[in-house]
């Protein structure tokens, strides 16, 4: 009878002492940045790759439209010329060419190898008055491509700020499974001490105390995976929010909780950032069919020319020598209108890229069509997981309570020696598993409100139920 009694105290003292013991919280290792999912979201839009290109690439576009816009000022050209070469020069007319430097002057008596010196200079003012609409479609153009731009960079802003989200949560979630192996690895060490002690007071066979020492070893392997899932998560973490310089860990705050009621989202389809960057791509096909529409017209310049020419070489064929022709012996200016037809044999061409542009103009409409089309479906799908979530969130905590219940019955029985180590292990399992499910169920609650908001393309309201559970600070 002694026996009995002394190993039941020691089962007490143990099991006291297990429930008892805290472990402290580890502190977050040195370098390590903490985020709440307000400050990551805003820190992803700062320093991402990604976000920082498609604003440049804004600037870009923004930059080209200047560019177009400048097409309307008038040209003035100028050049200035000094050279030392032969005079031999002959008459008759050339083809148009690139390769024979301009011959000026008469044709000398008789060939000559001396060289003099040749100065010219010149300016040249021209402006296009009207050119029957191809500069204003090219502004317009370049206005379409800077919407474009900024259409681009908003939908690249929600696609990272969505990545920063989900990995946010998934952090969240890693850091609740590995509380949960923890707490199993906690129960489990503490069965393993009262087996051992029951079977040290032969009260039970050994072979349960290696039992319960396998299921704690295993629930320890479970814990080092979890530990893993964590880093990897954080990693993940860290990636999307282009943090380069160390670890990152987050402040879940209000996340642990039930998400208040409310919905993520808002903004209909047609707002979504991707089909307004559809929109966007549809004026830009359609501008440059605006182009192609005016570039068989005639364009006019109002043109006026003055130039300068010396020469150290008289018609005659005398060389002055020494710094002859260094400057300038005659004036002359000129002024007047130059038309410019378009090539009267581009037409084949011309219809053919015009044809060209109007299909792409068609297959990004049809694509802003299936954008719309799969957003709405998304905004549906969403919705609905919300509501299933909502209610695998408010099912979790009866499954947790009887999980906890029956846990605590089995182990009870186990002292008692009513139920075998097998029963108790199985309901430790369970009861791990419904710890997790729980936490999981709450944050799937918040990766749908996420799913939500970005099928609405629009954080906005999701931040604000998250700010209004405590989440964001």
């Amino acid at each position: 009878m002694i026996r009995p009694l002394l190993a039941s105290f020691t089962v007490l003292a143990v099991l006291v002492t297990s429930a008892t013991a805290q472990t402290p919280a580890a502190p977050p290792a040195a370098g390590t940045q903490a985020f709440t999912l307000q400050a990551a979201l805003e820190y992803a839009i700062d320093h991402y790759p990604a976000i920082r290109a498609a604003l440049e690439q804004v600037n870009v576009s923004t930059a080209g439209l200047t560019a177009a816009q400048s097409a309307y000022l008038p040209r003035l050209d100028s050049v200035l010329q000094m050279n030392r070469a032969t005079v031999n020069n002959v008459t008759g007319p050339l083809l148009p060419q690139s390769v024979i430097p301009g011959i000026s002057g008469p044709p000398l008596p008789s060939g000559s190898s001396q060289s003099a010196w040749g100065t010219a200079a010149g300016a040249l003012f021209s402006w296009e008055p009207f050119d029957f609409g191809l500069r204003q479609a090219g502004v317009l153009g370049a206005q379409a491509a800077a919407t474009r731009a900024r259409a681009d960079a908003s939908l690249t802003r929600l696609e990272v700020q969505s990545a920063v989200g989900a990995a946010f949560l998934a952090v969240v979630q890693a850091e609740q499974a590995l509380v949960a192996t923890q707490a199993d690895v906690a129960r489990r060490e503490v069965l393993a001490r009262v087996a051992r002690t029951l079977a040290d007071n032969q009260l039970r066979p050994g072979a349960e105390a290696s039992r319960a020492n396998a299921e704690r070893a295993a629930a320890e392997t479970r814990a080092i995976l979890a530990r893993q899932t964590l880093v990897l998560a954080q990693a993940t973490l860290a990636r999307v929010l282009g943090v380069t310089t160390g670890p990152v860990t987050v402040r879940a705050a209000g996340l642990l909780g039930l998400a208040p009621s409310g919905s993520g989202g808002g903004d209909a389809a047609g707002s979504h950032p991707l089909a307004l960057a559809r929109e966007a791509a549809v004026d830009v096909a359609r501008t440059q069919e605006e182009v192609l529409a005016h570039t068989d017209r005639p364009r006019v310049y109002l043109q006026t020319a003055l130039f300068a020419r010396g020469s150290g070489a008289s018609f005659n064929g005398v060389f002055d020598g020494g710094a002859s022709g260094l400057g300038f012996d005659r004036a002359n200016w000129a002024t007047g209108v130059q038309v410019v037809l378009p090539n009267l044999f581009d037409g084949m061409s011309l219809r053919a890229r015009r044809a060209a542009a109007a299909a792409a103009t068609r297959a990004e409409a049809a694509r802003y069509d299936e954008a719309v089309l799969m957003v709405a479906s998304q905004q549906q799908v969403a919705a609905a997981m919300v509501d299933a979530a909502r209610a695998v969130a408010a099912s979790t905590p009866v499954q947790l309570a009887a999980a906890r219940q029956s846990e605590a019955q089995a182990s009870a029985r186990y002292r008692a020696g009513l139920a075998s180590i097998v029963e108790v292990a199985d309901t430790q399992g369970l009861l791990a598993q419904a710890e997790y499910q729980d936490a999981a169920a709450r944050i799937e609650v918040w990766r749908t409100l996420l799913a939500d908001a970005v099928a609405h393309g629009d954080l906005t309201p999701f931040v604000n139920l998250v700010s209004s559970s405590g989440g964001v600070r």
